[in-house]
């Protein structure tokens, strides 16, 4: 082959190279949805899959259980003054991460407004209410560690129970702890004035999302490991 006829199918690659990137800019136009915003959708699809799949083996390892179920309601009290109060921190653990999810809610509203300064404001309210409940869910692990559960033993009944409970709320905890790394980067994109700069601040929307959905995980935690 020639050297013209080698450039010529050179020439012929690039233009349709400009062609397939010219195709995709205008379905771009068209459907505006960015891409991170579509690989985080996928990734909660995925991630509920997996998530679904523990509460169904909770559920079935339960209902497999030779021993007694322990009592939740005493296994997770918590004393005020001398009385014992039934799940009173996991209600307020609850409590705190569903505000949180309020609070994401305005911080995206202020990304569509662009204005930076109520943004970072409730992204940082967002991330002490997620330490609130990272927090508390450490003393949670702490104290019934200290009372003897363990994940292949406890002393209030079924041996299953801790390597069900220990399992699935570590797994839960370790998206907590994923979304206040997120968040961070955000905020602190945020402040600098980052999503200004690029003309976008979809970030904190796909941020907003992870959040939404690891909060609405926990309702279903809170409901199969607590209450059921």
């Amino acid at each position: 082959m020639t050297e013209h006829q080698q450039a010529a199918v050179a020439g012929g690659r690039r233009s349709a190279w400009r062609e397939i990137v010219a195709d995709f800019s205008r379905d771009v136009r068209t459907y505006p949805f960015g891409w991170s915003k579509a690989m985080m959708w996928i990734f909660i699809l995925s991630d509920l899959f997996v998530f679904g799949s523990f509460l169904a083996a909770y559920a079935g390892v339960r209902l497999a259980a030779t021993q007694p179920w322990p009592d939740r309601g005493q296994v997770f009290s918590l004393t005020i003054g001398q009385t014992e109060v039934p799940l009173l921190l996991i209600a307020i653990m609850t409590f705190i991460l569903i505000s949180s999810s309020g609070t994401v809610v305005l911080a995206v509203a202020s990304s569509h407004e662009r204005n930076r300064q109520r943004t970072a404001m409730f992204v940082g309210i967002t991330l002490i209410l997620g330490l609130c409940f990272l927090g508390m869910q450490v003393y949670e692990w702490t104290h019934l560690i200290q009372a003897g559960f363990l994940p292949g033993a406890n002393p209030a009944g079924a041996s299953q129970f801790g390597a069900a409970f220990f399992m699935i709320t570590g797994f839960h905890g370790i998206h907590v702890t994923i979304g206040l790394i997120y968040l961070t980067r955000v905020l602190l994109r945020t402040v600098r004035g980052y999503y200004d700069r690029i003309g976008t601040y979809e970030q904190v929307e796909v941020a907003g999302l992870y959040w939404h959905f690891v909060d609405l995980v926990w309702v279903f935690v809170f409901a199969f490991l607590y209450l059921i």
